[in-house]
């Protein structure tokens, strides 16, 4: 995530300079919404795309076009923030003690079963829920994700909710969905198509499984010692040695004039879990049957596991000027 952001405004100036006359732009890959929200002030339509729930209830607060009483939600913050006297609940007895502090997994749960309760559109329930995932995140007892905890539990601040400052009528044309980014790409249509698919095999969803089963809310058996719940329906193929193969059906799907790809060198550096799933020239391979393609590239920190130095990691932007139509 962290890297994204350094390089949205890389990516715009990409797109500023070589996407002439777009005016939409497709992320089909959002995670959080980085860089379709540093679109979102230029007037263009921003189609955001995420698998996991709790990221897309996060960009449907930030990028929807749909109507919110910003009253209304502060009122339930405050509300929200008040809950004390609370019970034993699913968050307490899966993840108290462990990912949070007893008394923040108790509140956790409470919130998350009121906020069930009110009486909100979808717009504004993202924007509760998305107070909720930020708050959980600042007190949590990680190392950034949720692979594991920490064995010492010494992130003990109270939670505290904050009132995004989500803004009103900034684009009415945007939309957000919440698919598979190759059945997707088969239904929409847009100027510029950013891909920044998983890299390597390392699956989101284990990362941030805890965060995922707190925003969808079904309550499921949560197993071992990290207390992950079943997440075979968010695994993704780009993650495994599918990668090359499904990279290539959703190029020849896009419906676009321009496509941009992020994508690291780190294809056989670092930890074998940590390499690159897409080599380059499968990739070149499958771009090039569309059109003209040029690489940029900037410099960048790379995640890998274990005490390996490795040097000159870049991140690259492979993109292309569509010419051709392949569909199938």
């Amino acid at each position: 995530m962290g890297n994204k952001f350094k390089l949205s405004s890389f990516i715009r100036e990409i797109i500023d300079r070589e996407c002439e006359e777009s005016s939409s732009i497709c992320d089909i890959f959002a995670g959080t919404g980085v860089v379709g929200n540093g679109f979102n002030k230029n007037g263009r339509k921003i189609i955001s795309n995420e698998l996991l729930y709790s990221n897309y209830v996060s960009l449907y607060a930030w990028l929807s076009p749909e109507q919110f009483d910003m009253g209304k939600i502060a009122d339930y913050i405050r509300m929200l923030n008040e809950i004390n006297s609370v019970k034993e609940n699913y968050v307490s007895q899966n993840f108290g003690g462990t990912y949070f502090t007893i008394e923040n997994a108790k509140k956790i749960g409470a919130i998350r079963e009121k906020i069930e309760e009110l009486e909100v559109n979808f717009k504004e329930k993202c924007i509760l829920l998305t107070s909720l995932l930020y708050a959980m995140d600042k007190v949590a007892n990680t190392c950034g994700h949720y692979d594991a905890f920490r064995r010492t539990l010494d992130t003990v601040t109270p939670i505290k909710l904050l009132i995004p400052d989500v803004q009103q009528d900034k684009n009415s044309q945007n939309e957000i969905y919440n698919e598979d980014a190759n059945q997707l790409v088969r239904k929409i249509k847009m100027d510029v198509l950013y891909i920044d698919p998983p890299y390597n095999s390392r699956h989101y969803c284990d990362s941030y499984h805890l965060l995922e089963n707190i925003i969808t809310w079904k309550k499921p058996e949560a197993f071992g010692v990290a207390k992950k719940m079943v997440r075979s329906d968010l695994k993704s193929q780009y993650c495994l040695k599918t990668a090359p193969r499904v990279f290539d059906d959703l190029i020849r799907n896009a419906n676009c004039r321009y496509i941009l790809v992020s994508y690291n060198n780190m294809a056989g550096k670092g930890n074998n879990r940590s390499n690159a799933r897409i080599k380059d020239e499968a990739m070149i391979s499958s771009l090039s049957k569309r059109g003209r393609v040029k690489i940029f590239e900037t410099g960048f920190k790379s995640f890998t596991t274990g005490k390996s130095k490795i040097e000159n990691h870049t991140e690259r932007i492979f993109f292309c000027e569509v010419l051709r139509s392949i569909k199938g």
